[in-house]
């Protein structure tokens, strides 16, 4: 089960991420069928694994590790120092509030959320590419699933 969800965050986060998101002493919420639900360490969930695409959602302490595992500008979102209080209890982003942007991302992506001297702020699933994020002046750019003043 580790090496299937470190595999997954390979492809979804780059390669050599599952290895640092998910340490061996992982454990593992399954399916009545064996499959992986969750990914717990510590008694916190790091991943759920959604069924119906394959893909990691992150919870609040995964993303806080990928946001250390991910290098640079990587994944990642930057907002104006103005709403930050509002995406850290966890509302939406939306894009005139970016500031920068990772141009790899893809409507979809999980993300990570950050001010601008690149602390963790939030995780959420992008609506927009990268790109689209800078260039539209409305609508949401990443819908926000975690906060770090909303612990899970």
């Amino acid at each position: 089960m580790l090496s299937r969800v470190r595999t997954i965050a390979d492809l979804q986060f780059g390669r050599g991420i599952g290895g640092q998101l998910f340490p061996d002493s992982c454990r593992f919420i399954t399916s009545r069928r064996g499959g992986v639900r969750q990914v717990l360490l510590e008694g916190k969930r790091l991943a759920t694994l959604r069924a119906h695409d394959g893909r990691l959602t992150l919870g609040l302490a995964g993303a806080k590790r990928l946001h250390d595992a991910l290098p640079g500008q990587t994944g990642r979102v930057e907002v104006r120092a103005d709403v930050l209080s509002f995406i850290a209890s966890g509302k939406n982003l939306f894009s005139r509030h970016v500031v920068r942007v990772d141009s790899g991302i893809h409507a979809g992506d999980e993300v990570v959320i950050t001010d601008g001297e690149g602390r963790f702020v939030a995780i959420g699933e992008a609506i927009l590419s990268g790109p689209e994020m800078m260039a539209s002046e409305t609508g949401m750019a990443v819908s926000v699933r975690h906060g770090i003043q909303k612990e899970e």
